[in-house]
């Protein structure tokens, strides 16, 4: 017991300094002062909105790929149970600024820093009957108290390592947080045995709602007229086309410089990051007629050779266009979404920090996904896939069949939901 509030002291002392942290940066930072203010203003958003009458249901996300996970059970819910409304939390401006108006939640803010006063005035405002959260999330005082009230709480699409403090000697105090799960949905069964190691055992495999969402995704694209013009072109003549998705500048050092060679080919162009700086080093780069997807028109577009879409909401609508696709943040902190790209039958290509992401193992495995380290490496795989048509949809379709086989875990989950 000593232990236990040994390890709870020293987690506030930590978040205590995260939060003098964050004050600081919020000065410097454009991001993080959205992300202080946002977290300030958040009980002033759930004391507005809050009907205390209702049944709630919280789904907190860190960022936005945390959420795109947790959406399909989101909106499962939201259909089959209307008689719950939703609360959605984010703890990253990335997440809350492109989902702010989601219309698939009744109430959107950002969660509160993990203090335990933070915690228990959260909790007295949303008195939320069960809550999820996605993937890596687990705060201490948050999940205590929701424990301590008898609320469940599912983890969702939860990954777990060797190397993660709840398995270390120096994490075990940490790792108690874990207990106040009522049930992982873990996505593998390493996961599953480390989870067991440490003596928790209610916890299944189901997968990753993610191959779930990319489904939902691919059926509800829509079709872009600038898009259309720019790759049908100005003679009716449909080229093939390079898509570049969330890229960043090591990623486009490497694409741009082969394309700049092999005009044969459209280029299109999704980048991570939009703002005016990054967009103006990209068009510097370039040696091809370039066209901004805001800037241009269907008309001008159909003349152009590379498009870069400098706005948020339509990459996962612009792969379909693509014959090949490459996947950036593979030479920074790691990749982004492969299976966006894969879902719609094309070959997927990456950089080498994919080691910790178990979809683009799989994709490699089925050799529906290639890696690549450099420049010679890219070269290699797209004279390979441009100049061999069989080796093209072959990949292709291994790509987009790995998605299908891996869907169902939303499925899996609800099953398990005792509502």
């Amino acid at each position: 017991m000593i232990e236990q509030e040994k390890g709870r002291v020293v987690y506030n002392l930590v978040t205590y300094f995260m939060l003098l942290g964050i004050a600081v940066a919020s000065m410097f930072s454009k991001k993080v002062r959205k992300m202080w203010r946002g977290e300030r203003h958040a009980f002033e958003v759930l004391r507005g909105k809050v009907d205390p009458d209702a049944r709630y249901i919280w789904f907190h996300a860190a960022s936005l790929g945390e959420f795109e996970q947790g959406r399909p059970l989101m909106e499962r819910i939201r259909e089959e149970h209307p008689e719950y409304k939703i609360l959605l939390t984010f703890f990253s401006p990335s997440g809350y600024e492109v989902r702010k108006n989601y219309k698939g939640a009744d109430i959107i803010c950002y969660m509160p820093v993990d203090t335990p006063t933070n915690a228990h005035r959260f909790l007295r405002l949303v008195h939320p009957e069960m809550a999820f959260f996605i993937k890596y999330e687990f705060w201490y005082n948050y999940l205590h108290i929701l424990a301590k009230s008898h609320i469940q709480v599912y983890s969702v699409s939860s990954i777990f390592r060797p190397e993660q403090v709840f398995f270390k000697w120096y994490g075990r105090q940490y790792g108690k947080v874990l207990k106040c799960i009522t049930r992982f949905f873990v996505q593998n069964e390493e996961s599953l045995n480390l989870l067991a190691g440490i003596g928790l055992t209610n916890a299944e495999i189901v997968g990753d709602t993610r191959f779930d969402r990319v489904l939902q995704i691919k059926a509800a694209a829509k079709r872009l007229p600038i898009v259309d013009s720019f790759v049908n072109g100005c003679d009716g003549n449909r080229r093939q086309v390079f898509v570049a998705g969330s890229s960043w500048a090591p990623d486009e050092d490497i694409f741009i410089s082969f394309f700049n060679q092999h005009k044969n080919w459209k280029l299109i162009i999704a980048p991570h990051v939009i703002g005016e700086d990054h967009l103006q080093q990209i068009c510097s780069k370039l040696d091809r007629k370039t066209v901004r997807y805001t800037k241009t028109t269907p008309e001008e577009a159909s003349s152009a050779e590379c498009l870069i879409v400098d706005c948020f909401g339509l990459l996962s609508s612009i792969y379909h266009y693509g014959q090949i696709s490459y996947v950036g943040g593979g030479f920074g902190v790691g990749i982004h979404n492969t299976l966006e790209a894969g879902v719609w039958g094309i070959p997927v290509i990456f950089g080498p920090n994919n080691k910790n992401f178990q979809e683009a193992q799989g994709l490699l495995k089925v050799k529906g996904g290639f890696e690549i380290k450099d420049k010679n490496d890219f070269s290699v795989v797209m004279e390979c896939l441009m100049n061999d048509q069989k080796i093209l949809e072959t990949s292709g379709k291994k790509a987009s069949d790995f998605v299908t086989s891996l869907a169902g875990a939303t499925d899996k989950i609800l099953k398990e939901i005792k509502f």
